[in-house]
């Protein structure tokens, strides 16, 4: 089976998506208490989102290849620093770019061997 280019692009933007969910769980952590866990906001969203992107990669998993679309999903790594820093206000240091970095040339590498 090839892998078409709009499995990937799904398999982009649901990891996309799935990232922004980890950050609402995260924001979510924070305020959970089991009192209030079905009335948190974020973690409802947060597990919707998340949840949403799984079923796009499970779509994306009917016209493509698992072994070229699931190094796609490793750029949930590179959405959650970049997130990271703009919604958390987290911190960078030079070794976490540096694997950022590694993932993303992976992911690139694997991406022109299969074509």
């Amino acid at each position: 089976m090839k892998t078409s280019i709009w499995a990937i692009i799904v398999t982009l933007i649901g990891s996309f998506i799935g990232a922004y969910g980890a950050i609402l769980l995260k924001k979510s952590a924070s305020e959970i208490s089991f009192t209030k866990l079905k009335f948190n906001r974020d973690l409802i969203i947060g597990v919707a989102i998340y949840g949403l992107s799984t079923i796009m990669f499970i779509i994306a998993l009917r016209f493509g290849e698992l072994s070229i679309l699931y190094p796609v999903v490793a750029t949930t790594y590179a959405w959650i620093a970049l997130f990271s820093i703009y919604f958390l206000k987290e911190h960078m240091n030079s070794w976490k770019w540096a694997g950022i970095f590694a993932i993303l040339i992976g992911v690139t590498l694997i991406g022109i061997a299969a074509s």
